[in-house]
């Protein structure tokens, strides 16, 4: 993922991957996680996605990871909450109510910056990376969350003749391939998602699948 390329796509506006409505797989499937109230949830690549305010309407600390200072403060301002900001190590943290927001590149965050949560929601994260950069994030994310969390991730398929990512084309084969050495992999739902992606459409696509699978440690 080139850091540039991200500022510069939050610089220009141009974030037709921001949802402006609350992912309604998140909603129906998030339950089945088992977290409980009060625990904290882990939302890399988070940018500033309304996601993370139904997760603290379910009584979750939301902690963020997000690359762009800009998605982070307008997410803040958003919701009216005036963040206190502190530096820890290479990071900018900012902290609001139920949310903490770490600012910097997601391969150098800390340990302590997760330790402590209790699950993991990933819409955006996995598929915002090119398939041979897929694993060091799996990678990573393994390294920082505790053993016993379980992930919801959200990905989308496509055929990658057809369009070139981000978001890049994530079957059930590489889902597989990434995760199931540590988790049990539950696929819960998929759908066709193109008719709620125009701008997927106008860039070629003929069809589009977005799956929700649950995954619990091994």
């Amino acid at each position: 993922m080139d850091p540039t390329f991200w500022h510069e796509r939050w610089q220009k506006q141009e974030i037709g991957f921001h949802q402006r409505t609350v992912n309604d797989l998140l909603q129906k499937h998030w339950a089945q996680l088992g977290v409980e109230r009060g625990g904290s949830v882990f939302v890399p690549l988070c940018g500033k996605s309304l996601d993370m305010v139904w997760l603290a309407q379910q009584g979750h600390r939301v902690i963020g990871a997000e690359l762009s200072e800009i998605a982070i403060d307008e997410f803040f301002a958003g919701h009216g909450l005036h963040p206190a900001a502190k530096t820890i190590g290479r990071f900018l943290v900012k902290s609001a109510a139920a949310y903490e927001v770490w600012c910097g590149d997601f391969f150098e965050l800390p340990h302590e910056a997760v330790a402590g949560v209790a699950g993991v929601y990933d819409r955006a994260a996995l598929i915002a990376f090119p398939p041979a950069t897929q694993q060091s994030y799996v990678a990573k994310l393994a390294a920082l969350v505790p053993a016993r969390a379980p992930i919801l991730l959200v990905t989308l398929d496509y055929d990658p003749d057809q369009m070139s990512g981000p978001p890049f084309a994530t079957p059930r084969r590489q889902v597989h391939r990434l995760f199931a050495e540590r988790y049990e992999i539950t696929e819960l739902a998929c759908r066709s998602a193109l008719d709620d992606s125009p701008r997927f459409r106008q860039r070629g696509l003929t069809a589009l699948e977005e799956c929700a699978y649950a995954l619990h440690p091994l």
